[in-house]
């Protein structure tokens, strides 16, 4: 009889809709797993897993709710050929499905504080480069919890580095590159360093 009820607990599991469902990550697991992805198989990110990493990117904390980001994300392969397969590790983005350069709009206009009836007027944003930042490290947590790899890639203040890839993509004078992100399905899977270190940590005074 306990034979005959465990046969029918295992066939209603295996009808459709009746699948074991495998519980999705926890924030703690995706932070704690995460690393650096820089081999890639290729293939292309769905347009729809790429628009779910741009709104864990804006989702980011933003000061003055300034939201300084602005994305240009490459699907080309041609292009990303182009514009970032000639350095000496290129592979990492020629390899990827897409790449996601997050800049940062570094004025704003903006009315003075506590007068919403004055003008707006032209404005620095003191704080482009925390809040995209926090943008480019949601984008590769949010690229771990679904499946992907990713490499946050230097950008900002590396002139020499981004400035033919800011005149490539015809940034405006007042949108600075912070990182290049190439995202994609990963083609390894190294073990997360372990970065605890107890001496780094200071309670209540130094």
């Amino acid at each position: 009889m306990k034979r005959f009820f465990l046969l029918i607990a295992l066939s209603a599991m295996l009808l459709p809709g009746c699948a074991p469902r495998t519980e999705a990550p926890s924030a703690l697991d995706v932070i704690m797993s995460r690393t650096s992805i820089r081999h890639f198989t290729g293939e292309a990110v769905p347009r729809e897993q790429l628009e779910t990493l741009l709104k864990a990117g804006m989702a980011a904390p933003t000061a003055m709710n300034s939201q300084p980001w602005r994305f240009v994300v490459l699907t080309d392969r041609d292009k990303i050929a182009e514009l970032l397969g000639g350095g000496p590790r290129s592979g990492m983005f020629t390899e990827a499905g897409a790449v996601i350069v997050v800049c940062g709009q570094t004025t704003m206009m903006r009315k003075p504080f506590g007068q919403p009836d004055a003008p707006a007027t032209e404005q620095p944003n003191i704080f482009w480069y925390e809040d995209c930042s926090a943008a480019t490290e949601n984008i590769l947590l949010a690229a771990k919890a679904l499946g992907l790899g990713a490499v946050w890639t230097a950008g900002y203040p590396a002139q020499e580095r981004i400035a033919p890839l800011a005149a490539a993509l015809g940034l405006p004078d007042n949108v600075v590159i912070l990182s290049v992100i190439p995202v994609g399905i990963p083609a390894e899977d190294p073990a997360p360093k372990d970065k605890w270190n107890p001496d780094n940590i200071h309670w209540d005074c130094w």
